[in-house]
């Protein structure tokens, strides 16, 4: 069960590998900027940050104003919801109350990683982070980045850095050309991990979607969903 997955999740461990242990060796070096940032969240500021996909639009998902100021940062129209990231798997549940056990499965495999899951929620989250009754949430595999969230105590938007219908900034030089300075503040760790972004997965009673291929191919994704359904067949 989740064997596609798995072997996916191995080959980006292996290529990612070194990469994911330099930053966390210097992880401590970034620890003034990431607690600037984390002042700049509380403030209800707008954060550019490195993921472990793109660099990232982050503002605190409990401020309207701050949440608001993210699509305008970005030229996003309201109707297009933001992700929202947390840092670890146990507080998923700060954003859906109750998680689909598929989904939980998936994110047990993917998670923390380049896997965006969809899901229904009722806790009372920004209008703008719901699309019919969904939102959508991740935890990226970078040690800055979760530190960043960690130190901030709560979820944060994930959207890619970039003025909408652009590519997605990868370093912060691409952040300043797109964004100038609409960005509050931009936590420079050099170049995103990765120029791909996440692959986002809608679950919703029983229906499994991929609405965009990224980081997980779509096979994995099907073929995981596939075992899991013959798992759970009586025998």
């Amino acid at each position: 069960m989740g064997f596609g997955l798995r072997v996916v999740s191995a080959t980006l461990v292996s290529r990612m590998f070194c990469c994911i242990w330099q930053r966390m060796f210097v992880t401590s070096s970034y620890d003034r900027q990431i607690g600037e940032a984390v002042r700049v969240l509380a403030d209800g500021g707008v954060v550019a940050f490195p993921t472990d996909t793109v660099y990232g639009l982050g503002a605190d998902i409990g401020n309207q104003r701050a949440v608001d100021r993210v699509y305008e940062v970005k030229g996003r129209p309201k109707d297009s919801p933001l992700p929202v990231l947390i840092s670890d798997i146990s507080h998923i549940t700060d954003v859906v109350d109750d998680p689909d056990p598929f989904a939980l499965h998936l994110a047990e495999l993917c998670w923390p990683g380049g896997l965006t899951l969809v899901l229904p929620t009722t806790v009372p989250l920004h209008p703008s982070l719901i699309q019919d009754g969904c939102v959508g949430v991740r935890v990226p595999d970078d040690p800055i980045c979760l530190r960043l969230i960690e130190r901030f105590g709560g979820p944060v938007t994930g959207t890619s850095a970039n003025r909408s219908g652009h590519p997605p900034a990868v370093n912060v030089k691409q952040v300043k050309q797109q964004l100038g300075e609409m960005v509050d503040y931009i936590l420079d760790a050099g170049d995103a991990q990765r120029k791909t972004p996440s692959t986002i997965v809608r679950v919703v009673k029983g229906n499994v979607e991929v609405l965009r291929e990224g980081v997980v191919p779509t096979p994995a994704i099907m073929d995981t969903w596939d075992n899991y359904r013959a798992a759970a067949q009586p025998s």
